[in-house]
């Protein structure tokens, strides 16, 4: 089965396109529509609300950190048993970094590249037929970025709709939407983005109200007409954009450890390896016939007095450690650590296996893409590899430890950033979220 697909885009966050998203894949799958969901750009929150709405994982499609050969075979694989494919663009639709041409990681990139049509979504509380003047704009930003209809969102009256539709008539794009404005359809936030999907209170319920919200307010056989066969399609997975860091993977899964990308877990799947989960929350040790350990960001500052005291982890780890690699990403980095201090000041000790210690009470945001050139070998890769990635984290380094270096890092445009993470013996671990292999380097 193959599917047809379309982007949600907006000019800003904050528009309401992650909830018109959920509301439209809760909507579809109640008629029956076997819907598949995307994300663009680098995220893990908004995926899993993705997942709980279609019943199937959500991947991510980057097109700074990923080849247009990598993002045709992942969005051939999301669309491979599907009939209608919604990919959620992140921050405002043309927002990427100033690159070549379509790999500026903009949901925008993506539009181009599979030719999948924009629905827009537009807050429009504060403006009338100003809002046309607006979608006028991103209809004829850029080549090869077709914007096929609109939703107004945060209405404040059937006088308001009236106003704003008869202005983008005559634009010629058509309405396929009009929601009040209400606060009982938003999702909770914290200091990393939305409350993860399996803390949401009431999930199912409250999907269960967004599909009602849809078929009210949306025109849902008008958004799927809308929706084009992507341009970019594989027959087979390709090589995996992140190769298997091992035959059987022990994978941290918990509350404090989420923060791994559906794609990697995919593409080892099909390359032929097996992940184990396992819960340091629970003080589960990694499973001794593994041959790798992946500590995945998350949580842990919220979690840290539970982690402190998870003895039997802990130990378990560094027997683990001591015969086969183990590998953190952000927080499972601050996990490998000497010490976690949390938000209110009080440090608690970590597993000890790198040198660092990390400060929540100290918080700075790190925000961006980056590629990695590894001075090691490393579960993420061998020496010299360069893995494109990002960075997205409020912890600083209250220690930087005595560990080498794992890698070097630059930003998007190549500006050097130094030196960054650990590894010492089979551990390693950075902030450094890996999303893909460089395909010079591949």
């Amino acid at each position: 089965m193959s599917a047809r697909g379309l982007i949600i885009g907006a000019p800003r966050s904050g528009s309401g396109k992650t909830t018109l998203t959920l509301a439209m894949l809760a909507a579809f799958r109640r008629r029956g529509v076997t819907v598949r969901a995307a994300k663009s750009g680098p995220d893990y929150i908004d995926p899993a609300f993705h997942a709980a709405a279609t019943g199937a994982p959500s991947l991510n499609l980057d097109s700074w950190a990923m080849s247009p050969a990598q993002l045709g075979d992942l969005a051939a694989t999301t669309v491979r048993d599907g009939e209608l494919l919604i990919v959620e663009s992140a921050m405002g639709l043309f927002d990427g970094v100033a690159v070549e041409r379509h790999r500026t990681g903009a949901g925008a990139d993506l539009a181009a590249t599979l030719g999948l049509p924009v629905l827009l979504v537009l807050d429009v509380s504060g403006q009338s037929q100003t809002a046309a003047a607006v979608a006028r704009g991103f209809m004829g930003h850029a080549p090869g970025v077709e914007i096929a209809g609109v939703v107004l969102n945060r209405l404040a009256s059937e006088r308001h709709r009236s106003g704003i539709a008869k202005a983008m008539e005559a634009i010629g794009l058509p309405v396929l939407g009009a929601v009040p404005r209400d606060e009982r359809w938003a999702v909770p936030e914290r200091h990393l983005g939305l409350v993860q999907a399996e803390e949401h209170p009431g999930l199912r319920e409250h999907l269960e109200r967004l599909a009602d919200l849809a078929e009210a307010h949306l025109n849902l056989d008008g958004i799927a007409r809308l929706a084009k066969a992507p341009a970019i399609m594989a027959a087979e997975a390709g090589e995996p954009a992140l190769r298997p860091p091992g035959q059987r993977i022990a994978l941290a899964r918990d509350a404090a450890f989420s923060f791994v990308y559906p794609h990697h877990l995919q593409g080892w799947r099909y390359a032929g390896a097996e992940l184990r989960l396992f819960s340091p929350l629970a003080d589960e040790p990694p499973p001794e016939d593994c041959d790798v350990c992946w500590l995945p960001g998350g949580y842990p500052e919220l979690h840290a007095g539970v982690l402190a005291a998870a003895q039997r982890f802990k130990a378990g780890l560094g027997r683990f450690a001591e015969t086969r690699p183990v590998h953190g990403e952000c927080g499972g980095y601050m996990t490998l650590g000497e010490g976690l201090e949390d938000a209110s000041g009080v440090r608690h000790d970590m597993a000890g296996l790198l040198s660092h210690s990390t400060s929540f009470a100290r918080r700075k945001m790190n925000l961006g893409y980056r590629r990695a050139r590894l001075l090691a070998p490393a579960p993420i890769g061998p020496a010299g590899a360069v893995v494109r990635g990002h960075e997205f984290h409020y912890a600083s380094l209250s220690d930087p430890g005595r560990d080498e270096s794992l890698a070097t890092l630059s930003d998007a445009q190549g500006r050097d950033l130094g030196t960054a993470g650990g590894r010492r013996g089979r551990v390693s671990g950075a902030f450094f979220h890996a999303i893909a292999t460089d395909e010079e380097t591949a």
